[in-house]
């Protein structure tokens, strides 16, 4: 317990709240005599581990929404996306009926070089059985991370062979790419969609960009949809790539750290042509920072809906035992000066705005928002209106189409069902499939998911959740959309995430109405050249 106190006045004192006073008590010595009640008078025995961190949660709570504690058990899955990379054996896996499947191997990782293969099937990892015992996913990752060049055995059973096979692999860095996708969605426009903003984006982006440039790229859409943010330095190093130097992309400042200014230095690969960025209510903080200083400088055009809205900065600090915590620094304002932060005093409200957006048909109708005159700013060039006080405002707005969205749907989509049929199929298929398509493109063209696969999939869905029963009426509304979405499924499972998105972007209407503004003389409407 006297570890556990002293923890916490280190944490206080480190947060500089061991000067403030409560009469003549000091914050950290009234804290202290808390402890020590309880450590001598409570009627049982505590945890001062979970004390501790139950502590700390509550302190941080009181500042805002977006100072957080990390244990130090989570440290490194909330890493893992921020530096790009970590150390495993390099798959792709789904658990399959309580089976650890192998979905893909990760080019150039341990495991494709040592020869697994998709479809494997992972029965046992260093002599232990991990089939039919009810694995969860965390059990995985804790059974095949390490550290790198560290070994594990694992014992495959394969489609037509007998018996068990075993393989030694030797732990190696992963790459986790930002990047999902990049790829010329018509003759003229490409298309690149960021997952997050990590240490890899920047190049990853570049190398996009060089890659479409070469097939004929006149216009760029950048999607942010779903991008909840990430590194600062990251969303500063791609605005480069798309404004001309000298240009401030972002600007921070908060009590205890000086106003810093963040400006294109270099010259980027995308400072001329036609440039679109998509966004939806799940786009935050970083993507914030580079749609807002593109509209800014009224270099390119927001489409889809409005931002999350998070305006705060994050500094991540290590603590002694592992554990981390990601502490509000300072605020962040676009070139125009707009702060872009929602509002955070009721945290309930806080917490439920999104709900709330949605019940009040603001992802159905621009109309239903309504700002105030005082958050109004005006972009630097073209002097267009521009807002702030609560996320980006595209400057074409798409409402969300729920139109073939069914409850029959949903429910097979959120039961896995999908998922797992799809998988089941190519990993029974996927000879024939590779034999019949071995290049994608001619998988995306010919590939017909037909009544026969259908009936196959409702006989799965009947079999797996009995409760499920089929809807004819349903299906006939959201038919199209299934079997887009299953032939694409059935792509990500024979080639990878990037194949998923160039068949299911038929259904992104966000996309699709940035391709008709981009390629048409709406973009010059709006007074950007390109």
């Amino acid at each position: 317990m006297k570890i556990f106190t002293l923890f916490i006045t280190l944490i206080i004192g480190s947060l500089g709240f061991a000067q403030g006073t409560h009469g003549n008590v000091s914050t950290t010595l009234k804290f202290n005599e808390v402890l020590s009640y309880v450590s001598q008078m409570y009627v049982d025995d505590v945890d001062a581990e979970k004390l501790t961190n139950t502590a700390i949660v509550a302190l941080l709570e009181e500042l805002d929404p977006h100072s957080t504690f990390i244990s130090k058990e989570e440290v490194n899955d909330a890493n893992e996306r921020i530096n790009g990379n970590f150390v495993g054996v390099g798959i792709r896996f789904q658990i399959l009926k309580d089976t650890l499947v192998v979905v893909q191997t990760i080019p150039g990782g341990p495991s494709e070089k040592i020869g697994l293969l998709a479809g494997d099937k992972i029965v046992g990892i260093e002599g232990e059985s991990v089939a039919g015992i009810g694995l969860k996913n965390s059990q995985v990752r804790e059974k095949l991370l390490g550290d790198k060049g560290t070994k594990v055995r694992v014992e495959i059973k394969r489609k037509n062979k007998s018996g068990a096979l075993d393989f030694v692999i030797t732990r190696d860095v992963i790459p986790v790419h930002s990047v999902d996708v990049a790829y010329m969605v018509t003759p003229e426009t490409g298309y690149i969609k960021l997952n997050t903003f990590s240490r890899n984006s920047h190049e990853e982006v570049k190398a996009g960009i060089i890659k479409l440039k070469k097939l004929g790229m006149k216009n760029l859409i950048f999607d942010l949809q779903g991008n909840g943010g990430g590194l600062l330095y990251a969303a500063k190093y791609l605005a480069d790539e798309f404004l001309s130097d000298d240009k401030l992309i972002v600007y921070s400042k908060g009590r205890a750290q000086p106003r810093v200014d963040l400006s294109s230095e270099k010259k980027g690969l995308w400072e001329k042509g036609k440039l679109v960025i998509l966004t939806d209510e799940y786009s935050a903080s970083a993507s914030e920072i580079l749609s807002g200083a593109v509209q800014d400088w009224d270099r390119g055009l927001i489409v889809g809906r409005r931002t999350y809205g998070k305006g705060l900065v994050q500094r991540p600090i290590d603590l002694s035992d592992g554990s981390q915590i990601r502490l509000t620094i300072a605020r962040y304002y676009t070139p125009s000066g707009r702060f872009i932060q929602k509002p955070y005093d009721d945290v309930e409200a806080y917490k439920n705005d999104l709900w709330d957006r949605y019940e009040h048909g603001e992802f159905m109708n621009q109309d239903s928002i309504k700002l105030p005159d005082s958050l109004k700013h005006t972009t630097l060039l073209k002097e267009r209106t521009v807002y702030g006080g609560g996320g980006i405002m595209p400057d074409y707005f798409v409402p969300l189409d729920t139109a073939e969205i069914t409850d029959y749907y949903t429910s097979i989509i959120r039961g896995g069902h999908l998922n797992s049929f799809t998988l089941t199929f190519v990993n029974d298929e996927r000879k024939k499939l590779m034999k019949d398509y071995p290049e994608f493109e001619q998988f995306k063209n010919d590939f017909v998911v037909d009544k026969t696969l259908m009936d196959k999939l409702f006989k799965y869905v009947e079999k797996e959740d009995p409760e499920l029963t089929f809807i004819e009426e349903e299906y006939k509304v959201s038919e199209k959309l299934m079997k887009l979405r299953i032939k694409a499924m059935i792509a990500q499972n024979i080639w990878s995430y990037g194949e998923f998105f160039e068949i299911y972007n038929e259904s992104n209407e966000i996309l699709q109405k940035a391709i008709d503004i981009i390629e048409s003389s709406e973009y010059k409407k709006a007074g950007l050249d390109g």
